[in-house]
């Protein structure tokens, strides 16, 4: 009986490694998905949690007092904060006005570079200059094209004999300038989608199209559009998170100034952390800025999950 038992028990430690070694496909794909789930809790759902969780807390360094559960609180006081509600408007309009922007000045970038003429490189290679520069970087430079008294832009004007315009101590002119050099950097990016997209639309439609006597502007919104739709998408989704995350630009250039005029969410939540060390407050609104970030991603799915 017991050498019975054993033979058995050999033969099913046998079928397990040989399944194992030669697994089915559900458990193939487990196995194969089981490094990129865990990676995936590594690095995005541990530090949401962690955020969330700390936002919880009244959490100070300047106090010195251990991190103390006060649930709720840090999100009252966020919504009774007018520097919050300012600061989140002008993310909101930077969005409005720049992602519009970069996709109207990146379309116009990516159609010339795909045009079939033969020195294409210079337009490739201005693609990929802007979207290849430090953000700060950026910020710098634009910083001095429209400095009062020796910038570029002002210098063109008088030229023009137009007057010269103070562009930092105006709120109006400095949220010019700011989503001026957000587009410039920005458009490059979406061009290099879209360029992409360009590269999968069989040259035969047009050439059929042609055939049938339809002129280029009928071609662009007949076959060019619907097609690159899913790159357009794509583009607006990645330029829409970036753009409610504006840092750099705003920060190197203005530093919110005039004021808290052009200060974003992104500023108001290093201003909390890192300069005044609440971390409780500063992760309550970098929650703020995650839901948002994921309710515009979630819009832009459906829509085009519709479009499908």
């Amino acid at each position: 009986m017991s050498g019975a038992v054993h033979s058995a028990l050999r033969l099913k430690q046998r079928r397990d490694w040989a399944s194992f070694m030669d697994p089915s496909d559900r458990a193939l794909a487990f196995w194969l998905l089981a490094p990129t789930a865990i990676l995936l809790l590594l690095i995005i759902v541990y530090p949401v949690g962690r955020l969330v969780w700390t936002s919880l807390h009244n959490l100070s360094l300047t106090s010195g007092l251990p991190a103390e559960f006060v649930g709720l609180e840090n999100f009252e006081i966020m919504l009774d904060d007018p520097i919050f509600w300012a600061a989140l408007w002008n993310t909101v309009l930077i969005t409005i006005i720049t992602v519009p922007g970069a996709l109207l000045v990146g379309l116009g970038l990516a159609l010339l570079a795909n045009l079939p003429f033969r020195y294409r490189w210079p337009v490739r290679l201005s693609l990929l200059v802007p979207w290849a520069l430090p953000l700060s970087f950026v910020g710098l430079i634009f910083a001095w094209f429209f400095q009062s008294q020796y910038g570029v832009v002002n210098d063109i004007l008088m030229r023009f004999g137009l007057p010269r315009i103070i562009w930092f101590n105006s709120p109006e002119w400095s949220f010019t300038a700011i989503c001026l050099a957000i587009i410039w950097k920005t458009s490059s990016f979406v061009g290099l989608i879209l360029l992409a997209g360009l590269q999968t639309i069989p040259r035969s439609l047009y050439e059929a199209a042609d055939v049938d006597g339809a002129g280029r502007l009928r071609q662009f919104f007949e076959i060019t559009l619907p097609l690159l739709k899913p790159a357009i998408v794509v583009a607006l989704i990645f330029r829409t998170i970036t753009a409610l995350q504006t840092f750099d630009i705003p920060y190197t250039m203005t530093r919110g100034g005039p004021g808290t005029s052009t200060a974003t969410l992104a500023m108001y939540i290093h201003q909390n952390t890192v300069s005044f060390l609440d971390l409780g407050y500063g992760s309550a609104l970098a929650v703020a800025m995650f839901v948002l970030s994921m309710g515009v991603t979630v819009i832009y799915l459906r829509m085009m999950g519709k479009g499908h």
